[in-house]
Parts: C-alpha cells; sequence; structure tokens
C-alpha cells in the first residue's frame, strides 16, 4: 500500500490503470424510457425478456410494454439477492420462450438476475442475452459487471460474487420518473449504497485515479440532496408536494453513476464484504447493509486509506476518515435509517458465524484493520450490533 500522503495511484512503479466496460449507451434525462425503448430492435436488442417484480407488474403493463415489439415475456420471481434457484428458473423461462435479449427493470436484485441469467446462457448455449437496464434503485448494478449469485444447497446459504465483463448492461436509461414511485427507505437507503462504492473505491487507488475523480464529484451530488431530504414523506408524494423535484432525482441517479463509473479498475472493501454476508446468509436487504455497516468500517479502517479520504472533505479537515463516518452516520441517523443489526432479527449469537465467513472468504479485506485484525474485526462487528 502507498503512504497515505502520496498522490499517485497504487503501485505507481508500475504505471496506474483503467479498466473500462463494454457499454454502448448511457442517457439520462425525463422522458428517456419513452424515447429509446420503441427503438431497441434498431440497436439489435431484439424479441426481449422482461425482468421486473411484482410491486412493479403494474408500471410494466401501462409504462412499459406499450413502447415494445416482440416481446417474448414478463418474468418478476426475483426474491431478493438471487438465490440460484430463482436464477435456473427465469433461464429455463428465457431459454423456452425464445428471448434474445433482456430489459431489467428494478433494483440491484432485479440487475443482478439479468446478469447472472446471461452468464448461465453463455454458459450453456455459447452467447450471452444483451441487457438494457431501467434503473429503479440507486445501488449502481446497471452500470457494473458484478454480480452475486445466493447458493442455497450448502447447510447456509451464501452469496458467491462474480464478475463478467460481458454480463454489464448494454444500455442503461437513467430517467427520474423510474424513481418516483420507489418506496423512501428502499430509495435512500440504496443512496447510501452508492456512497459505500465511491468511498471504497478508494481501496486500491490513489487520488490521481479517474474513480476519485468521479467519485468525489458523485459524492458530493449526493450529499447535497440527501441532506435536504425532506422528512417521513415517501417518494411520490415528496414529488408531488414540490418538496423534491424530478431534477433531484435525476441527480441522485447521476451520482449513483459517477459513484460507480470505474467498477472494473476498482476492489471494494469490509462493508461490501459485510454486506455479502448479510444478505445472501442472513436475509437483511441488500441496500440497507451499507447504512449499518459503512461508517463503522471507514472509522475501523483509516489507516488504510489514510489522506485519500480527504477527497469527500472539505479543504483542510484533519481527520478525515473520522469526519467522514461522522457525516455518514448524521446523514443515516437523519434520513431515518436502520443503523444497527439489532434493527433486524439477528442475535449477538450470530456474530461469531458472520466473522468466521468474513476470515475464510474475504482474508484480504479483513486485513484493512491492519494489526491484530482478527480482535478488530470482532470488535468492529459487536459495534454495529
Amino acid at each position: 500500500m502507498p503512504k497515505s500522503g502520496s498522490l499517485r495511484s497504487e503501485d505507481a512503479s508500475n504505471g496506474a490503470i483503467l479498466r473500462c466496460l463494454p457499454q454502448d449507451t448511457l442517457r439520462w434525462g425525463v422522458g428517456v424510457v419513452d424515447a429509446v425503448l420503441g427503438d431497441l430492435a434498431d440497436a439489435g436488442l431484439e424479441r426481449p425478456m422482461i425482468f421486473t417484480v411484482e410491486p412493479l407488474l403494474f408500471s410494466t403493463t401501462r409504462v412499459i410494454l406499450p413502447q415494445l415489439h416482440d416481446v417474448s415475456g414478463v418474468h418478476s420471481d426475483f426474491p431478493p439477492h438471487a438465490p440460484d434457484t430463482a436464477i435456473e428458473r427465469a433461464l429455463d423461462r428465457c431459454i423456452r420462450a425464445g428471448a434474445r435479449s433482456i430489459i431489467a427493470y428494478g433494483g440491484g436484485s432485479v440487475l443482478d438476475a439479468a446478469k447472472a441469467v446471461s452468464h448461465f446462457h453463455w454458459l450453456r448455449h455459447g452467447h450471452h442475452l444483451p441487457i438494457v437496464a431501467l434503473p429503479t434503485t440507486l445501488s449502481g448494478s446497471e452500470f457494473s459487471h458484478y454480480f452475486g449469485v445466493t447458493e442455497t444447497s450448502g447447510v447456509r446459504p451464501f452469496k458467491r460474487s462474480y464478475a463478467e465483463r460481458a454480463t454489464v448492461p448494454k444500455i442503461v436509461l437513467m430517467d427520474p420518473s423510474l424513481l418516483v414511485h420507489t418506496p423512501r427507505a428502499l430509495l435512500l437507503s440504496s443512496a447510501i449504497k452508492g456512497l459505500d462504492h465511491a468511498i471504497e473505491g478508494m481501496r486500491q487507488v490513489d487520488v490521481d485515479h479517474p474513480h476519485a475523480i468521479m467519485a468525489a464529484a458523485g459524492a458530493n451530488k449526493f450529499f447535497d440532496v440527501l441532506e435536504r431530504w425532506p422528512s417521513d414523506l415517501e417518494t411520490d408524494e415528496a414529488v408531488q408536494r414540490g418538496a423534491i423535484r424530478l431534477d433531484d432525482l435525476l441527480q441522485l441517479q447521476l451520482a449513483a453513476w459517477q459513484c460507480y463509473f470505474y467498477p472494473a479498475s476498482v476492489v471494494y472493501g469490509l462493508s461490501h464484504r459485510i454486506g455479502h454476508i448479510l444478505g445472501g446468509t442472513f436475509g437483511f436487504p441488500h441496500s440497507v447493509t451499507s447504512c449499518i455497516t459503512l461508517a463503522p468500517v471507514i472509522r475501523s479502517c483509516e489507516a488504510r486509506y489514510g489522506s485519500k479520504l480527504q477527497l469527500f472533505n472539505a479543504p483542510g479537515e484533519a481527520n478525515p476518515g473520522l469526519a467522514l463516518a461522522a457525516r455518514i452516520e448524521r446523514l443515516v441517523s437523519c434520513l431515518g435509517l436502520p443503523n444497527r443489526l439489532r434493527s433486524f432479527d439477528i442475535g449477538l449469537s450470530a456474530l461469531p458465524e458472520i466473522a468466521d465467513l468474513l476470515r475464510t472468504n474475504y482474508k484480504r479485506e479483513v486485513a484493512d484493520l491492519g494489526e491484530d485484525a482478527d480482535r478488530k474485526l470482532d470488535t468492529l462487528l459487536r459495534s454495529v450490533w
């Protein structure tokens, strides 16, 4: 690891690295869904299968389907965390229907499922199913080639991570109208997940890397909108009352993109890894895990990041990691989001199992805690309970 005061990307002696993903088109603004969906065939995306979830079926029928031609079907059986059994059902449905592409309309679980199905379709038939993403949350899966599949055949479920470049969505449509009916808690907690991408993305790069530049801009957008978010109002009501504008929602979408602009160039840390275990093994909602873990992990791994976190603070901040953690904790509290494991149905007795899964599967991320990492991991987990 470079010295904390360094201004060069990690392993600068071998040169910095920027890895890009094969996305074709990203469009943003009010009305882009209506403008683009009708022309998908011209972009080579034919006979789409629509992946969505039950709460979005009405808008799928009213908003999405009228814009499309030669749809192979609508599939909405997607439990959280993309269990392998659900992926197999969705893959079989696509094969039987002759689907040649996927429109993923929903949040992270739908996007993960679409990428997983595309990947396993390639394994079975030799080609991927290209994906069009219509994201309804801010967790950013639409920008990346990462996805998780929860393996259910073991004694305990485990969320396995994949990185498959060819599964990144070919087209992403960021239309603020897609967020209007997203429940408040889901929308806002997914924004904290977006911040997690920005901050933990600094783990193996330094302040000259393009990720750092884009992530700082995205984090600033997130803080600017979220720190003036109205209390108690659901998203649609806040828009109807004028407390939140469509442009505010668009700025959140752009923030999520900027925080996750170069996912192939970064490796995420302990907050993400704890989140995978909390979600895949213990059933926590994917978006809320960063609300619980991000600030404590920043504080516990401050030495790993050093002065790089100054990017996310006001100029001259003497303790950038501690200041950033405190700001995130205030934001989570003000938004009324959960910030402790005990907010859910999980007892102290589960902490040793979580720690064992982390030590077994994510040794490098646990090592970010520094000297005496095993003891510090136990202390960290107790602090978030």
